[in-house]
C-alpha cells in the first residue's frame, strides 16, 4: 500500500492517509505523504493493527473486541475533519469493515465518493460474526466502487452482495533485478518469506524438508510469527540440519535471500478460522527477481501462479508434493527458467505499477468527474 500512495503521490495525486494510532503513535509524514493517525484508546491498549492484523487478534483474543467502537468512532470522527479541511475529491478505504464505516462520514456530510477495495481479511470475520455481511451489504449498497486484491477476494465480495467488483493488486515493493552470475548449484534452496502464522503453512514446508536429502536441498525461513518457537521446536524435534530461520531481515538482507535461492515457496492452507491469503504479493516480489514460483492452490495464489506457466501449484497441505516439486526445479534448471521467463510475462500483463496505477488514476477521474 505504501508503494501505491508513494507512485500516486509521484503522479501529482495529493494524497492523506487516515490510519489507526499504534500505541500511542502521533500523527507524522512518510514519503512525504501526511498519515493522520486516531487515537481510540490507552496506547498500551492501541494494538488491534499490525503484525497479524485485527481479525486474527480478536479471533484469538476476544475481549479486544472491546476496542472496536472506540475505533471506529474515533475514526468516523477524524474523517468528518480531515474532510472538512482537506476536502478530497475521492475517498479510498481499504479493508471496509470497519473503514467503510468510518469512509461514511465524508460520503454523507460532504457528498465524497467512496472506494471500498478489499483484501480478504474483512471477509473473514463473517464466519464468526455473521452480522458482519448486513453491515457489508450495508456499504456495498453505498459505495460509490468496489475493487478487490484477486479474482478470489471479488468472489467473495459477491457472495455478500452481487455487484459489480475491479481487480486492483498491489505490484512488487522490490527492485528487478537479473540473475546473479555464480549462484551455488548446491544445495538448492527454497525460500519462504513471511509472517509465521498458520495460513502460511510453514508446517507443511518443514515436513516436506523431512523427505529432501539435506546435502542437495535447503529450506530458508525468513521473518518470525506467533508460531516461530514452536515451528523451530519441530525442526528440532525432527533434527532436520536443511531448515534455517533467518529472523527479520533488513531490505539489503532479504534482497541478498532472493539472489541466493533457487526457488520461492508460499506453502499456504486454509487455516482452522477459513483465511488464506487473498493474493500473495510475495510471489510477485519473488519473481521479479527472477525466483521459479512453487505455492499452494489456495485462496488468490492462482491470479500470480499459473501452473505449468508462471510457477508450480501443489495441493494445500502436502509436504509430498511440495518436496517434488522442488525436486523437479533442481533436476530441470531449464523448466526452472522458463517458469521465470513466464511469470515475468504474467506479471507484466497483470501486476505492474505503472498498468495499477494508471488504473486508480483513471478511477479517481472517473469518480470527480460523476461518471
Amino acid at each position: 500500500m505504501r508503494e501505491s500512495l508513494r507512485r500516486l503521490h509521484d503522479e501529482g495525486v495529493e494524497v492523506e492517509v487516515l490510519a489507526p494510532s499504534w500505541k500511542g503513535l502521533a500523527s507524522h509524514a512518510i514519503d512525504g505523504i501526511a498519515v493522520h493517525r486516531f487515537r481510540y484508546a490507552p496506547a498500551p491498549l492501541e494494538i488491534l493493527t499490525h503484525d497479524e492484523g485485527a481479525p486474527s487478534k480478536m479471533a484469538n483474543r476476544p475481549w479486544m473486541q472491546l476496542l472496536a467502537a472506540p475505533y471506529i468512532l474515533s475514526g468516523f470522527l477524524l474523517c468528518l475533519w480531515r474532510c472538512w479541511r482537506f476536502r478530497p475529491d475521492v475517498i479510498h478505504a481499504h479493508w471496509p469493515f470497519p473503514h467503510g464505516l468510518i469512509a461514511l462520514a465524508g460520503k454523507w456530510i460532504f457528498r465524497i465518493p467512496v472506494v471500498l477495495n478489499f483484501h480478504g481479511a474483512e471477509l473473514l470475520l463473517i464466519r464468526k460474526h455473521p452480522w458482519v455481511a448486513t453491515v457489508l451489504r450495508f456499504l456495498l449498497r453505498r459505495a460509490d466502487c468496489v475493487l478487490a486484491n484477486s479474482s478470489f477476494t471479488a468472489q467473495k465480495v459477491k457472495l455478500v452482495y452481487p455487484c459489480s467488483v475491479e481487480l486492483s493488486p498491489y505490484g512488487t515493493t522490490l527492485s528487478s533485478a537479473e540473475p546473479v552470475p555464480g549462484k551455488a548449484a548446491a544445495p538448492f534452496i527454497a525460500l519462504f518469506v513471511g509472517r509465521h502464522i498458520e495460513r502460511k503453512g510453514l508446517i507443511h514446508l518443514i515436513a516436506a524438508a523431512a523427505l529432501l536429502d539435506p546435502l542437495r536441498f535447503q529450506i530458508r525461513i525468513v521473518g518470525h510469527g506467533d508460531l516461530t518457537n514452536s515451528l523451530v521446536g519441530e525442526v528440532a524435534r525432527l533434527n532436520l540440519a536443511n531448515v534455517v530461520f533467518t529472523g527479520k531481515l533488513s531490505k539489503a538482507a532479504l534482497e541478498q535471500e532472493y539472489r541466493s535461492a533457487h526457488c520461492f515457496v508460499l506453502p499456504a492452507i486454509v487455516d482452522s478460522k477459513g483465511d488464506t491469503e487473498g493474493l500473495g504479493v510475495v510471489l510477485i516480489e519473488a519473481a521479479e527477481l527472477n525466483l521459479p514460483l512453487v505455492a499452494s492452490q489456495v485462496g488468490g495464489i492462482g491470479d500470480v501462479v499459473v501452473d505449468g506457466v508462471s510457477g508450480l501449484l501443489v495441493p494445500e497441505k502436502n509436504p509430498q508434493a511440495l518436496a517434488a516439486a522442488f525436486q523437479k526445479l533442481a533436476d530441470d534448471p531449464e523448466f526452472a527458467l522458463q517458469l521465470v521467463h513466464g511469470a515475468h510475462k504474467h506479471i507484466e500483463q497483470y501486476f505492474s505499477w505503472n498498468t495499477i496505477v494508471a488504473k486508480q488514476l483513471a478511477l479517481y477521474v472517473r469518480l470527480r468527474l460523476g461518471r
